[in-house]
Order: structure tokens, then sequence, then C-alpha cells
């Protein structure tokens, strides 16, 4: 059979229609333009099963004992001609008027779905492979768009089809014509299933080295930095030759077993045509039917067989795409572990106090993150919160903007507890630099009005100058225009923190978030990045997450955390002042800097 789109089908036999029930709220929705494309399919239909009887009337006037006849064929020609046109025309019609119906699904299926991975948790996208969950994607609304063009106007059509045609035989030619019809029809359907499931497991074997090697390609790429630095080239390159070589087996089998089928399929269009042929062709001779109506077997078992020809492929195709289009649906059905609550309220007018109240939390049970966490951010004020690596700090902004909940606790702002209020209203009150600035593959201009899509370029060139990022853009080839490259690869650390910086300001929140935001920057970028920072917190409530505490060395409150627990929290000259865990970070920092 076709080559056709590669599908996941499992080994179970049968088809699941379920996804149909799914699919079938959004079609509703345009039930009159499906009645009128309907309609067009049964005049089809109707104009295709009386074809052959034009052809008959046709041939028997050719063969008429007189010869005369030149009008009446001719007549004839024409209504078959007109006829013929007919068909094409209503086939025409109603793909076009399905189409509309297939497209405006598909966009809305689409754009829920894409909407729904929105709305899933931090911890959902943490674990996805973003290959994989894009081939899903794909492959069900490929399957929808599948389903309903060959279902609909393929196999329902032609099973009609079948139907009539054993029914005009019968009453025209008698039981065994019909038999011999119904009976090929029977057997080449039985076999094209059996023989297509048979060949499903070669079939989900080519799907999963496809989806494999198409995996470890965007893998890889998305890590293109990395492989570059350890200069991995020939090491990925050789893991995704493997891949492709059990691609390559996996498609080998796959071609073997479709020949198996196409000879199968063959061998029975052959007996079945050859079959009723040789049964019209002996009551030709014996006068019992005219040479016209042999010629309208020939073409009635033409008509049938022509479309049943791509049955392997339409069954295994549709029974493809309802899996993929369940798994789809799956999709849809997953369901985010933050929520908000039924009467999750708007915040305006912030002041910006947030208190963390006796919050634990841990990403897997075996192992606490945070332990009893209380500290309170006055409105307004600058608190630092500083530890070694592990120690939960920036798991904190993570429950902050609501990404996970904490097990225990609750985090509260101005008084609110962040859970009672929407999740939406709450992100949007809160501004964050993060640590690892990832960049959209457009233009620097765009990238900053990311923080405000409604601002105008007035507004974004003032956010511009807000985060001392004018000079940088005067030395780009097309300025603000410039193409920062995918995840903004054609920017410096430093350079894309400044437009992570303007972005921020560009959205104006009341709370700034800055997560170690100037740890992998040189010393000149930091002091330019520090300056914007402070600038962009002034009168605003901020917490950072340092790494280098020279940064945070005027913040209001320093807190130092040590396996998920505040140790100590004061003020630079405090906390130095101790001589606990704080300056003895201090002391070894400045060492550092000292040496280097």
């Amino acid at each position: 059979m076709r080559h056709g789109v590669m599908t996941d089908i499992p080994e179970s036999a049968g088809i699941n229609w379920q996804p149909v029930k799914m699919l079938i709220p959004y079609f509703m929705q345009y039930r009159n333009r499906i009645l009128l494309a309907m309609s067009c399919l049964i005049l089809a239909k109707v104009a295709a099963v009386n074809l052959p009887f034009f052809l008959k009337h046709i041939v028997d006037a050719l063969d008429t004992p007189t010869k005369q006849a030149v009008a009446a064929p001719l007549g004839l020609v024409g209504l078959y001609g007109l006829v013929r046109f007919l068909n094409v025309v209503f086939n025409e019609l109603r793909d076009t008027l399905f189409g509309r119906v297939t497209e405006r699904s598909i966009r809305q299926i689409g754009l829920n779905t894409f909407r729904h991975l929105h709305s899933l948790d931090l911890d959902y996208h943490m674990n996805r492979k973003t290959g994989g969950l894009s081939r899903d994607i794909e492959r069900g609304t490929t399957g929808i768009n599948f389903l309903m063009r060959f279902l609909v106007f393929n196999i329902v059509p032609t099973m009609i089809e079948v139907l009539l045609i054993a029914g005009l035989l019968y009453i025209n030619y008698g039981w065994l014509f019909a038999a011999m019809t119904l009976v090929s029809v029977v057997i080449y359907v039985a076999f094209t299933v059996k023989a297509t499931e048979w060949r499903t497991s070669f079939i989900r074997e080519a799907n999963q080295a496809d989806s494999a090697s198409n995996g470890r390609a965007i893998d890889s790429l998305l890590n293109y930095e990395t492989v570059k630095y350890f200069t991995n080239e020939d090491y990925e390159a050789k893991r995704y030759d493997e891949e492709l070589a059990g691609w390559e087996v996996a498609k080998r089998k796959n071609r073997l077993s479709l020949f198996a089928l196409n000879a199968g399929q063959a061998l029975i269009i052959a007996s079945a045509m050859t079959s009723m042929l040789a049964l019209a062709a002996t009551h030709t001779a014996s006068g019992d039917m005219t040479i016209g109506d042999f010629v309208l077997v020939n073409a009635f078992m033409m008509q049938i067989f022509i479309p049943l020809n791509f049955l392997g492929f339409v069954y295994r195709e549709i029974k493809g795409s309802l899996i993929n289009i369940e798994k789809m649906f799956k999709l849809l059905d997953q369901k985010p572990t933050i929520t908000d609550a039924a009467n999750a309220g708007e915040i305006n007018n912030l002041a910006g106090n947030i208190r963390f109240e006796q919050v634990d939390f841990s990403y897997h049970q075996d192992r606490q993150i945070l332990d009893g966490i209380n500290l309170n951010i006055e409105a307004g004020t600058k608190v630092a919160v500083v530890g070694e690596s592990g120690s939960g700090k920036s798991t904190l902004v993570k429950l902050l903007f609501r990404f996970y909940d904490p097990s225990q606790g609750r985090i509260t702002i101005d008084g609110h507890d962040i859970r009672e209020i929407s999740q939406h209203s709450l992100r949007n009150a809160i501004g964050i630099v993060p640590q690892e600035t990832v960049l959209f593959n457009d233009t620097v201009l765009e990238n900053i009005r990311y923080g405000n899509p409604k601002a105008s370029d007035e507004e974004v060139y003032r956010a511009i100058d807000h985060a001392h990022l004018s000079e940088f853009i005067k030395t780009l080839p097309k300025g603000v225009e410039t193409i920062v490259g995918e995840r903004g690869l054609k920017l410096s650390g430093g350079e894309k923190q400044r437009v992570a910086i303007a972005r921020t300001i560009l959205k104006n929140p009341s709370i700034l978030v800055f997560d170690e935001a100037t740890s992998s920057l040189d010393s000149h970028a930091e002091q330019r990045i520090v300056e914007a920072l402070n600038d962009i917190g002034e009168g605003r409530t901020t917490l950072v997450i340092a790494h280098r505490l020279s940064t945070i060395v005027d913040a209001d409150s320093i807190v130092v955390m040590h396996h998920g627990r505040v140790i100590e929290q004061g003020t630079h000259h405090e906390l130095v002042t101790k001589g606990d865990a704080y300056a003895k970070l201090w002391e070894l920092q400045q060492q550092e800097e000292q040496a280097a």
C-alpha cells in the first residue's frame, strides 16, 4: 500500500473509536455546513454509480446491427461527460465545504492544547521532552485532518458504493454477480485488515525509532553551546547515527511487510476481476448479456477496487490517527497540580509586604529542600538571600511565583495567602531578572517589549535607557532591530541580562526578584548590571538571590540559608561583625577577588 505518515499503533487489534466522541463537540458547531457537504457526497455517489450505465448504452448503441447510429451514441457520450463533470464538481464542493470545518476545528483544538500546556505547572514542563511533545501535537492535528478526510469521504462512501453496485448487479444480472462482488470485497477487506494488524509491530518499531532519532537531534541542538564547550560534536553525531541505524532497520522491515500486503491485495483483485469478467464473457457469448453489459461489469469492478486499493493504508492511518488524536486529548486531560482557588481574587495597588510563614517544601519526599522558613520582607525594602548551592535560595523564588505550593506553611503578600490570589494576577505583580535569561529568536526591540506586549515603541526606548542598554544597542548592526538568535545566542551574558532588566522595567511590577542575576558576569558587566538593578529597585520591594556578596552590601536585610534553613539574618555590617557564616563567606570571596 501507499506510504503514509508514520503513526503510533498499539499491538491490540481493532480500532478505538473513543477519540471520535471527543471530536464531535468541535464539529457540531458547523452542522449545517456538514449536512451540505454530505448532500454533495450523496449526489457525487449517485453520479458515479450511473457512469457505467452510460458506458453500457454507448457500447450497445455502437454495436447495433444497422451501425446507423451516430446521433444516439454522441448524445450518450455528451451525457456521460456531463455526469462525470458533475461527479467531480460535487466531490470538489464536498471537500471545499468540509475542509473549512476540519481546518477551523483543528485550529480550535490546537489553540486549546497550546493554552492548556501553558497552564500546566513547572514540574510537568521540567519532565517533558520538547521534541516528543511537539510530535504528539503535530501527529494529533494531522490525525484529525486525515480521519475526517478519509473516514467520512473514503471508507463510508466506498462501503455504500459497494452495496449499491452489488444491488444493481443483482437486479440486472442475477445473484451470482452480486455474490461474487460481495465475497471478493469481504475477502479483500478481511485480508487487508489482518495483514495491516500483522504489520503493526513493524510500523510501531519504525515510529519509535523515528521519535528517538528526532528527540536525540532536538535535544542535542537545544544544547548546542554545551556540545561546543565539551567538543562533543563527534560523540553527538555517533549517538544520533546509532538512533538512525535503528530507524533504518525498522524501515526495512516495514517496507518488506508492505510488499507482502501489496502482493496479497493484488492477487485478490486480479482473481476477483478475472472471475467476474470470465462470468460476464460467458454470458455475453451465450447471448444473455450484451457487450455493453460486459463493459458495465468491468467498469463496476474497477470502480469498486480502485478506492479499495487504498484500504490498507487508510485502515492503518485511521487507526493510527485515532490513537494520535487520543494522545493529544490526553494532554488536555493532564491536570495541573497548581490551580486557582474557586474564589481566587485579583491583587491591585500592592504595598509589597512578603512573608514566608513556617514554609516547608520538597520536590521529592526523600529530599527536604526548605525546612520551617520564616522570612519577612517589608514593603519597599531590599532583602538579599545568600547561601551555598542547594541551600534552597532559588526555591523561594519558585514558591513566590507559585510554580509550586509549600508542603507546609504559607506565603502571603500584603497579608493575602498567595493561594487565594489568581496565578495571573500574582505573577503580573512580580518582575524577575533570572540567572539565565532566555530570549526569543526575534529582535532586541520585541524581546524587551515582551515585558508588556501592549507597550509603545517610546515606552520600550525609555526602558532601554533605564537599563543602561542604549550604548550597547548603538553598537549593533541594526540597532534594536537586530535579531538576537535562538535563546539569545548572539548576545553575551551581560547583554542578555540588561535586556532582561529592560523587559522587567517595561513590565513595571510592584515586586522585583533578582535570581543570581550577576553570578556569571565579569566585574565590569556586573557593575553596570548592579547600577541598573538599583535604579529599578528604588521604592519597590526587592528580593535578591545573590551569589556575589559585593552586589548586596547595601541590602536592608541579608538572609543566610544553609540546608533549607535560615541560619542568620541582618545587615551586611551586622553579619560581618558577628563573625559567623556570612562573615566567612564574605572573607572567602574577598580573598578570591584579591587573588584574581
